[in-house]
């Protein structure tokens, strides 16, 4: 049998999800199918997260024809929408967090949101707040919700010899997201070891309709390497078949594609377009010229790592539209230095 930890010679994240889904268009209906289909940043049975990892499973055929019925039905479609534009928001975990809570409430799983427990105490300070509490009686038919922590991340690995821990493996704060704030053994380790919690507090009594019988974390999201790696350690929990990506600086994405036989179209992804794989009208994409043009202007105004799709044009049937092949963050020129820093001193905090 084949390491677990090796990386899957399958198709691509964003192949898979063209295959899959190739009659979706709408952004929202496309950002909620991958939030549904795509595997989870986290691997369920590594021994590191003690079995409490949720994973919402296959998306089930009925659950297929019900996304395909809120691309294609209007009325579905306008109840979607209509849901995204209460109180909308300019975070990307707030948009997840809206598209999923529309699908659990839709199959009428959906107890609570955004739940808060507060002191009871003269301060009345927020000690937390359940993300989701979900019952799904096809899954366990016994009493009590599901606790779920839900997050949709994205990290790059700024791997240097100096990141090795005293065991010698890679650690999980090797993976630092974009703007550097976070990392995601930061990420996991208040998961676990406090939003997970919240339910024992006594405080959370005093809002829970029923006892929570189970508390795991509902991870997904894109992971983004320097250099391809062929695995990663068992130890750092991550799932083998998580989408992946790469980054670099403006000139080395040139020089990745110098020898690209064909024509490729890049496309700077808005923030709230970062989770599923881009299909626009190739009208929004933009040449290897032109985007560096676009690059070299918005890293000099904003120092800050830039999302990037890379399509390919429509084939046969495809119309005018232009489909995500790869992505990556393209980063300004200190980037990597700061990146390094932080994780040196990440590791030697653990």
């Amino acid at each position: 049998m084949a390491d677990a930890r090796e990386r899957p010679a399958a198709m691509s994240c964003q192949a898979r999800f063209h295959e899959r889904w190739p009659e979706l268009r709408d952004p929202h209906v496309r950002a909620l199918a991958w939030l549904l289909d795509a595997p989870d940043l986290m691997s369920v049975d590594a021994p590191c997260w003690d079995g409490r990892i949720a994973n919402l499973g296959p998306v089930a055929d009925e659950v297929a024809a019900w996304l395909r019925a809120l691309e294609q039905d209007p009325r579905l479609n306008r109840q979607l929408h209509n849901h995204m534009a209460r109180q909308p928001s300019a975070r990307l975990g707030r948009y997840a967090e809206k598209l999923l809570g529309f699908y659990l409430q839709q199959r009428r799983q959906l107890v609570a949101a955004n739940l808060q427990v507060r002191n009871n105490g003269a301060t009345s300070e927020t000690l937390g707040e359940f993300d989701f509490l979900v019952r799904r009686p096809h899954i366990d038919s016994g009493t009590g919700l599901e606790h779920w922590e839900f997050a949709t991340k994205f990290y790059l690995l700024e791997q240097v010899p100096s990141q090795l821990d005293q065991s010698g493996e890679l650690p999980p704060d090797a993976f630092v997201g974009p703007n550097l704030a976070d990392s995601l053994g930061r990420k996991m380790r208040k998961i676990m070891q406090q939003q997970l919690m919240l339910s024992h507090h006594p405080a959370a009594a005093g809002v829970l309709s029923e006892p929570v019988v189970s508390a795991q974390a509902l991870v997904k999201g894109w992971l983004f390497y320097r250099e391809p790696l062929s695995s990663l350690p068992a130890a750092i929990g991550i799932a083998a078949d998580h989408c992946r990506g790469f980054w670099c600086d403006a000139a080395a994405l040139r020089q990745r594609y110098a020898e690209q036989s064909g024509p490729l179209h890049f496309l700077l992804l808005p923030r709230l377009e970062w989770l599923a794989p881009a299909r626009v009208d190739i009208g929004r994409t933009l040449g290897m010229d032109a985007v560096q043009a676009e690059l070299a202007a918005r890293l000099s105004a904003e120092p800050a790592p830039l999302m990037l799709a890379v399509c390919r044009g429509p084939g046969a049937g495809e119309g005018s539209d232009a489909f995500e092949i790869e992505r990556g963050f393209i980063v300004p020129g200190d980037w990597e230095q700061r990146a390094a820093e932080q994780v040196r001193h990440a590791v030697i905090r653990i």
